[in-house]
């Protein structure tokens, strides 16, 4: 059996704590099962086809996973974009969030919250809704985009609007089920599925792998997963991570610029890019160590280029949002640093029609 332990301190911890309750820390599981390709359910097309290195129990599932590889050319730049807004709710949060879901219903419970600025809330709600519980979404009054709260609210979902939204959530979070979406080891667990596909759709692990950032989910679960594939024998080396985010918001890329050992402190600016709003990532220093580890980096983009680059990719029909779009932007950049030659995974991670209507 996996056990959950503190980042930090090493204290273990119970399979309802989203925090360590000694020191603060971020919570991890350790002793995974290890990746055993011929534990691959070859016919189920979700990503409850590595049931057997999931330490979950499978109860539902909307068909999360199993997202297309499709090959890119823009701006003269060939990728492989992996198509995260296909998911059921429209962004990359549902492979966390099921196997999440799938593990509190194990556990009993019947209501579950979280703090969200929009993606993470909807897919809550949903999935929320798939097990029998209650879903309420702790939203930034200030930020919260409007489409995103008819999402919220037409699965289900409560919806509380707060100035300090973390202090009002962490203070529910005392009294009823917190699934969150930045704290919870069993969200980052569902995240690792993302690089196990890709390994299954091309045949071997690319060269790099670039994801927007802002708590880090995704960003994480590519470098475990293709971490995992790695000590299993299967391949040579992890890709080389590629840390996006927008030039009002980027802790991470001013803490990799620096070299330390955890982001610091900012005054954040605003941004096109909702979903990476995050000025205090929870797993900042597990996000800056995969940086190092595999000779990757971090760039930040500004909304000229994120909107810029959005826009280009509409037209060739890939309805992505903003917050997907500052992988794009990053292009030019990327290609000069890692060579022409090399194979790039891009994730696009939420759908454009959310933000269809929105301001920009």
């Amino acid at each position: 059996m996996s056990k959950i332990l503190c980042n930090r301190c090493a204290s273990p911890a119970g399979p309802l704590d989203w925090r360590c309750d000694d020191c603060g820390g971020s919570l991890d599981l350790v002793e995974l099962p290890p990746f055993d390709p011929d534990r691959i359910d070859r016919n189920d097309f979700s990503l409850w086809r590595y049931r057997a290195m999931l330490p979950v129990e499978q109860r539902f599932s909307l068909g999360e996973g199993m997202t297309p590889l499709v090959p890119v050319e823009l701006d003269g730049a060939r990728f492989q974009a992996k198509l995260e807004y296909l998911n059921p709710t429209g962004s990359f949060k549902d492979r966390g969030t099921a196997t999440l879901l799938n593990h509190l219903a194990a556990c009993g419970a019947t209501e579950v919250i979280d703090n969200s600025s929009g993606n993470a809330g909807a897919s809550l709600a949903a999935y929320a809704g798939a097990a029998g519980m209650s879903a309420t979404v702790f939203v930034p009054a200030a930020t919260a985009v409007e489409n995103k709260k008819r999402l919220i609210r037409s699965f289900g979902g409560r919806i509380i609007e707060s100035r300090n939204y973390l202090t009002d959530v962490y203070a529910a979070a005392q009294k009823t089920t917190y699934a969150s979406h930045a704290w919870s080891p069993y969200f980052a667990l569902g995240q690792q599925t993302a690089a196990w596909e890709t390994w299954e759709q091309l045949g071997r692990a690319p060269d790099a792998v670039a994801t927007p950032v802002g708590h880090g989910g995704l960003f994480l679960g590519f470098y475990r997963g293709f971490k995992a594939l790695h000590d299993a024998g299967l391949i040579e080396r992890p890709p080389r991570m590629i840390a996006l985010q927008s030039a009002g918001v980027d802790p991470i890329v001013r803490g990799w610029e620096a070299k330390l050992d955890a982001p610091p402190p900012l005054e954040p600016g605003p941004s096109v890019a909702d979903g990476i709003l995050v000025d205090a990532p929870v797993r900042g220093p597990e996000i800056l160590r995969a940086l190092y580890e595999t000779d990757g980096f971090a760039l930040r983009l500004n909304d000229g280029a994120i909107l810029a680059a959005q826009e280009r990719l509409r037209k060739r029909g890939l309805m992505i949002e903003p917050t997907s779009a500052v992988t794009a932007a990053a292009l030019p950049q990327i290609s000069q640093l890692i060579g022409a030659e090399a194979t790039l995974v891009i994730a696009f991670t939420g759908s454009g029609l959310k933000s269809i209507g929105d301001p920009a």
